[in-house]
């Protein structure tokens, strides 16, 4: 639990950027409600392991034994000495770390605390015999401290879970024999195989001929990439059509996969707006409520001197230290921090990532969001949407395009033959297949000479087409038979499942202004734009393009606008943006990197998801802190005034504490999908 060790302050606010983390760690002495290093496995373990119940199962024990015993009327309990040293064993094991924390926040100038308010109070009620009631206040602050943690704990495995997508194994080469091992111990200039559909562990070199990888994870674009021998190939791709022998460049720490996964570990927490409002509001009301537990003890002293008030001194000492025990602000150090983490956890659960407590905040006040298109609102992958046919039946086109396509591993290829086996097309034999890299191929079938391929090859060819074809939107696979002109395949990148509806529920949830912004030609845009239901859609852009919009959107027309996106070209507007949401099941290193928000698995629709689970964290914290300010202020004055008990106190106390825990865990249960 040692406030002066913020290095271990890392899991509880996983994927900060570290710059940020470094002037956190400044400020780490005054940031009470974390500084039991949540997450990390030592301090993890102080709350949640044998050691962590061990400690409060036995004040527990020691103080309810005492309570009987004290109303059993035990003679041997009856002597002063006895009952004193029997709560001091119940007070020490829970009270002996909130000790240490408030000294260690002493010695870094942090006196006026809620440590040292606990301390105080806990001090005064052993003064005037309220033993009891001193173990009691850290018992249950210890076991809401342990009920925290065990939300941290949870939610940080599912974090870690969520993003750790590294191989755990490879092939590797080494002394002319293949061994299945760690990337982690593969070396610099070793050789190691990767199979199709694998992402690549670790940066380097391909040694094989050329190769097609599905390079979206760090291009954020659907067409995948062709790589010579000696071509740099970097963790996170993926071999499209067959294995192939990668020379290893770097070592794994410093590989793209394992760079995102270093970032997340060593990274410090950004507190939401309303920890922060909780930090400031512990820092001015600690000294206040001690100044006001000391005028209470003087000002009827200083009446009594004055005038005919009969000032009895430990009758107001007495509601001195009652009133400094109801001060401790229980509730609010606990149920608002675990309401955030709560908040994290359960969107860990549906597939969200949420870098930090703010954003949970932030993410309910956007009131306008810009989709980037390829990889984010659409799959990434092709389908056949259109056919053209001139002279020939388009059964035998497809027929003939597919024949000439069947051995090709390309992705537009292989959408062909799945459109070609559903709609049950003939394959024709097919002889002098010659294929031309980068333009199509050509054959002969049943006696005919055809051209597969794009319009770049029929112009080569010297074949006329229509003009239409070079102002269409879609991929184009043209064919040509005996040097005419015969039809096209048209191709597109198909919607995702739920990206339709993700915008309508947006729209619903009161977000009007959605924007399509994407580097494709303007026409594509706003054809995918008008099929999604989008009002705004801007195509040809730059990264820095989509900056500007995103600026025009923040600075001057004064939005909270949202970015979501998946490619290393988005990276720099998903960092300007007031939240950055990237897709990461296969998005960019740079995006989930840049990004506040990361959806694991690419839905559009856990947009809607995140928004209503920020919406929830907040409105149940604002409750719990509205609660707690509410039934502090009507006891502190019961207390003041002498119309509660320093026990009733300290239930009314703790109940409302562990009334606003059980509040913050409903955010963990909640449905919003």
């Amino acid at each position: 639990m040692s406030a002066n060790k913020p290095h271990k302050h890392n899991a509880a606010c996983n994927g900060f950027r570290q710059e940020e983390c470094h002037d956190h760690r400044h400020d780490h002495a005054h940031c009470h409600c974390h500084s039991h290093n949540h997450g990390d496995s030592h301090a993890a373990g102080e709350h949640s392991g044998v050691s962590g119940f061990l400690r409060p199962a036995v004040s527990a024990l020691f103080l309810i034994s005492g309570i009987i015993l004290n109303h059993s009327n035990a003679g041997w309990f009856a002597n002063p000495s006895v009952n004193l040293i029997w709560f001091i064993a119940a007070f020490l094991p829970v009270g002996l770390p909130v000790i240490k924390e408030g000294w260690e926040a002493i010695r870094q100038k942090d006196v006026f605390n809620e440590f040292t308010l606990m301390i105080v109070a806990c001090i005064g009620a052993f003064c005037i015999g309220e033993y009891p009631e001193a173990a009691g206040v850290m018992l249950f602050y210890t076991i809401g401290e342990m009920l925290q943690d065990r939300a941290v704990g949870k939610a940080t495995r599912n974090i870690s879970r969520l993003l750790d997508v590294r191989p755990e194994q490879t092939t590797v080469f080494r002394n002319g024999q293949t061994f299945t091992e760690s990337p982690q111990n593969v070396k610099t200039g070793e050789t190691i195989e990767i199979k199709p559909g694998e992402r690549v562990p670790l940066d380097g070199t391909l040694l094989d001929s050329e190769a097609v990888f599905d390079t979206s994870a760090l291009t954020g674009e659907s067409m995948p990439r062709s790589i010579g021998p000696d071509g740099e190939v970097l963790a996170g791709m993926i071999p499209k059509s067959r294995p192939v022998k990668i020379k290893v460049s770097r070592p794994y720490g410093d590989s793209a996969l394992a760079r995102i996964l270093k970032l997340v570990k060593e990274a410090s927490g950004r507190k939401a707006p309303t920890e922060k409002f909780i930090r400031k509001f512990s820092r001015i009301y600690t000294p206040a409520v001690m100044l006001a537990a000391l005028l209470i003890l003087i000002i009827p002293a200083i009446a009594g001197a004055v005038s005919s008030f009969n000032y009895v001194f430990s009758e107001w000492l007495y509601r001195s230290l009652v009133f400094l025990v109801i001060s401790c602000p229980c509730a609010l150090v606990i149920s608002v921090p675990l309401g955030y983490f709560a908040g994290i956890g359960a969107a860990s659960r549906c597939g969200i990532l949420f870098k930090g407590g703010n954003y949970l905040d932030a993410i309910t006040k956007i009131d306008a969001i810009a989709f980037d298109k390829t990889g984010t609102l659409t799959t990434g992958t092709f389908e056949v949407t259109q056919t053209e046919y001139v002279g020939i039946s388009p059964d035998r086109l497809l027929s003939i395009i597919y024949s000439a396509e069947l051995k090709s591993t390309h992705p537009i290829a292989v959408a062909i033959q799945k459109h070609a086996r559903e709609n049950n097309a003939i394959q024709i034999a097919t002889d002098h297949l010659s294929e031309l890299s980068g333009r199509g191929m050509t054959a002969t079938m049943d006696g005919d000479d055809v051209i597969v391929g794009n319009l770049r090859l029929l112009s080569e060819k010297g074949i006329t087409f229509p003009d239409h074809l070079k102002e269409t939107t879609a991929t184009i696979v043209a064919c040509a038979v005996n040097g005419k002109y015969a039809g096209a395949l048209f191709l597109s990148d198909k919607i995702k499942d739920d990206s339709i509806a993700a915008i309508d529920r947006l729209k619903k949830l009161g977000i009007r202004n959605i924007c399509l912004l994407s580097g494709d030609k303007k026409e594509v845009v706003e054809e995918y734009a008008g099929k999604l239901g989008v009002d705004n859609a801007f195509g040809e852009l730059l990264p820095e393009d989509k900056a500007a919009y995103i600026e025009k959107l923040t600075d001057k027309q004064h939005h909270k606008a949202a970015f979501v996106g998946d490619g290393m070209n988005d990276a720099p507007v998903l960092a300007l943006s007031s939240v950055g949401i990237a897709m990461g099941g296969l998005g960019s290193d740079a995006a989930v990197e840049s990004a506040d928000i990361v959806i694991q698995d690419d839905k559009p629709s856990k947009i809607v998801t995140a928004i209503k689970i920020g919406r929830t964290t907040k409105a149940i914290v604002m409750e719990n802190i509205i609660g707690a300010i509410a039934i502090k202020i009507i006891v502190l004055i019961a207390g003041a005034t002498g119309h509660t008990t320093l026990w009733a106190a300290v239930f009314a106390d703790v109940g409302v504490a562990l009334l606003a825990v059980l509040n913050a865990l409903r955010i963990l249960y909640k449905k919003y999908e």
